[in-house]
């Protein structure tokens, strides 16, 4: 007889031998030399292959008292040969059938730790799969549980998060489609799993007498687990070519579970402050208020960008009172970088603003910080976001946004951005803002006292000024500058003397000594600085051996990257266009103060 051969009937026998001495013992009377003689044996039939009579042995019903307390120890080879052999092979079906068995047979608090201690150990590639494949034994004995069970139940989905979250979430088509490590198929199966529980709850809920809160929140912790891995990270939108999108459907799931367990209304609209665990560390404290604030933007997200779960929402509320409640969601989004998360703030942002009227929403809406904080994160979005589709988009919410404001609004958030933004590009864009709306005040297309008068003197204070006197840089400050000779060409043009309904006639002289003549002077020592430069760059060009030799060169205070001579002096010649275009625009505005000034005198003559 073969050695192997002999072995494996070696170790069937011992199994047999372990069984015949047990069964005539009483339950009490089992040893721990039993359990590891058991075991042994148990493991040996699976890995030489003999699943068929292990099976066998499980399924007498002359062992059942003997599996209830033992076989819980075969857990962990039995996964390891689950594994180990194809999808299609006939000991593969046997040890499914062992599991199944003993999920039914086996003491369920020792099967519960056998189980979950299978999940701990995995990793990598694997994980997905020995989650899959332990849900359902692992649902069964939670459902058998007297005590604990609650607890039971949250700790066994806190496992399996904790295992799911260092998983890549995929995130483009063909990564949905593909699936790798089993991720979609997997958070979908974990949802069903959860199913059982969330009935007894809803059942609970619907009657008078329910009072044990303990499952329901375990329930709402996964949900709230859920919200931030995998749903914050992934990509939503309705995919061509993919009928039923994983993600979509996961979230279509988590939103019924919060609905069928009565949290959904109160976590968007209230936000369940009350119920957040207290840490005495305030580590702690802090990282479960991120975590929460970050499952909760990604919950608005869902429901008023996506849709999910928003036939549940009483129609009752303002779409002003919509923007406040998810102005701080937005906020959370818009800080973060990755693109995933960034482009659900914009998205939450735009799909409140599209639902307001234009000119509806309060000044005194900007009393709360949210409202204050938002705006100016979504300018850093604009300014140092490198993925271009991100920033245009940011630029036309912002435009949304000035545009929902009344006067007033525009007015203080036209300030605030003035004073935070610290960049010309922006500023420009805000004084182009201004401008539009003196034109519709001007016009009388609106009752708008904000942008004339004394209000409007106070904001030229800001827009017609240099930051720093005549040492300005010019070319770094191009934007806002140009903007603002354009502001006031149009102040000059539009309003009459006589009329002076935009008050600047009253402060140009101030104008005049704040803004015109230190940018005159300015100017000249500009472009002086950039003649010189170019003129050492010529000579230098001369002096080089050849014409592949590089220089550096110091543009609005950055030390430019390595250019040759050429390209070095097409820099500098753009910088001299920069300053002779403003150079331009300041010459025709201080030409019509002038022709406008003389016209007044000869009028009075």
């Amino acid at each position: 007889m073969p050695e192997e051969q002999s072995q494996t009937i070696m170790a069937v026998d011992e199994l047999q031998a372990i069984i015949q001495r047990c069964q005539i013992l009483e339950e009490a009377d089992f040893k721990g030399e039993d359990f590891n003689r058991f075991q042994v044996a148990g493991q040996k039939c699976l890995e030489d292959g003999y699943a068929a009579q292990l099976l066998e042995v499980i399924q007498n019903q002359k062992n059942k008292v003997i599996v209830k307390n033992m076989g819980w120890n075969l857990i962990s080879p039995l996964v390891r040969c689950i594994f180990m052999y194809k999808q299609e092979d006939d000991k593969r079906e046997h040890c499914l059938k062992i599991l199944d068995q003993l999920a039914q047979l086996c003491n369920p608090k020792e099967l519960f730790l056998g189980l979950l201690e299978q999940i701990e150990q995995t990793s990598g590639e694997q994980v997905c799969q020995t989650v899959m494949l332990l849900l359902q034994p692992l649902q069964t004995v939670l459902l058998k549980l007297q005590n604990k069970k609650a607890y039971s139940v949250g700790l066994s989905l806190a496992m399996i998060m904790n295992q799911l979250t260092p998983l890549p979430v995929p995130y483009t088509k063909e990564q949905i489609e593909e699936d790798k490590l089993g991720l979609c198929q997997c958070c979908n199966a974990v949802v069903d799993f959860v199913k059982p529980f969330v009935k007894e709850v809803k059942n609970m809920e619907e009657s008078s007498e329910y009072n044990d809160m303990e499952l329901k929140e375990e329930l709402l912790k996964f949900c709230m687990k859920s919200l931030k891995y995998p749903l914050l990270t992934a990509q939503l939108e309705q995919l061509e070519g993919i009928e039923e999108h994983p993600f979509r459907h996961f979230a279509t799931e988590i939103i019924g579970i919060l609905w069928d367990i009565r949290e959904l209304i109160p976590l968007v609209f209230l936000h369940r402050k009350d119920k957040r665990p207290q840490w005495e560390n305030q580590e702690f404290a802090d990282i479960e208020r991120n975590n929460s604030a970050d499952s909760l933007a990604c919950l608005s997200y869902l429901i008023f960008v996506q849709h999910f779960g928003i036939d549940c929402l009483p129609m009752v509320f303002s779409p002003s009172y919509l923007l406040q409640c998810n102005m701080m969601h937005i906020e959370v989004l818009l800080i973060r970088t990755e693109e995933s998360m960034l482009s659900k703030g914009l998205d939450l942002f735009e799909s409140c603003l599209l639902r307001m009227e234009d000119n509806s929403l309060l000044h005194q809406y900007l009393e709360f910080r949210d409202f204050i904080n938002t705006p100016q994160v979504l300018v850093k979005v604009m300014t140092l976001c490198p993925i271009e589709q991100l920033r245009k988009k940011s630029l036309n919410i912002l435009q949304l946004l000035i545009d929902k404001f009344d006067a007033e609004g525009k007015y203080t958030l036209f300030r605030c951005l003035l004073k935070t933004s610290n960049h010309a590009g922006v500023e420009g864009y805000i004084i182009k803002n201004i401008k539009d709306q003196v034109h519709l005040s001007l016009m009388k297309a609106c009752d708008n006292s904000w942008f004339t008068g004394h209000h409007l003197i106070s904001l030229l204070d800001l827009v017609l000024s240099l930051p720093e006197g005549a040492e300005t840089d010019l070319l770094q400050n191009s934007d806002r500058i140009m903007a603002s000779l354009n502001l006031l060409r149009y102040l000059i043009i539009k309003d009459h003397e006589s009329d002076n309904r935009t008050g600047v006639w009253t402060t140009l002289t101030k104008i005049e000594q704040n803004f015109l003549k230190p940018l005159h002077v300015g100017l000249n020592m500009s472009k002086a600085h950039y003649e010189a430069e170019i003129k050492n760059t010529k000579q230098n060009r001369r002096a080089a051996h050849s014409s592949n030799t590089v220089c550096s060169v110091t543009v609005s205070g950055e030390k430019m990257p390595a250019l040759t001579p050429e390209m070095q002096l097409q820099v500098l010649h753009s910088a001299l266009f920069t300053f002779d275009l403003i150079e331009s625009v300041l010459a025709r505005v201080e030409e019509l103060i002038e022709v406008k000034i003389k016209a007044v005198m000869d009028e009075n003559s």
